[in-house]
């Protein structure tokens, strides 16, 4: 499957944002600082944080209400374009491993049909090179 996918990078660079549950509220209560929907975001709140990956424009709309989050920048988005069933095994693996042996960090994010990962903006060029030969195309 990975030799069929394509690799698409996002032209935005991202922030990794955690928020308390009772901040994202707040922020929620401001329809001004709410993510466009033009640009990829992510919301996955769990028992103990709210975290969001929002593009440096959507990130610089709301960093004056949320002073207090854990933020980090400079990540990119790659998104393999292949639709996944939900019962793939060994997928992500297989990438992590590419990436792990070419020392690039990896935060994998994964929808209901495309799995995704962020990579910080100076490990790019590496990620590229290391994953350029075992998918079908880099975009």
């Amino acid at each position: 499957m990975l030799a069929r996918s394509k690799v698409a990078v996002a032209p935005e660079t991202f922030a990794l944002v955690s928020v308390t549950p009772a901040d994202f509220a707040r922020l929620m209560q401001d329809p001004e600082l709410s993510p466009r929907m033009t640009a990829p975001f992510m919301l996955l709140k769990d028992a103990f944080e709210v975290t969001m990956l929002l593009d440096d424009t959507d990130f610089g709309t709301m960093r004056h209400a949320i002073r207090d989050a854990k933020v980090e920048r400079g990540y990119r988005l790659l998104t393999f374009d292949i639709e996944l069933d939900p019962g793939v095994v060994g997928f992500m693996a297989e990438i992590s491993r590419i990436l792990a042996d070419a020392a690039i960090p990896i935060l994998a994010i994964s929808a209901f049909t495309r799995d995704h990962l962020l990579i910080r903006q100076h490990d790019l060029a590496t990620a590229l090179n290391a994953l350029g030969p075992h998918v079908a195309e880099l975009c």
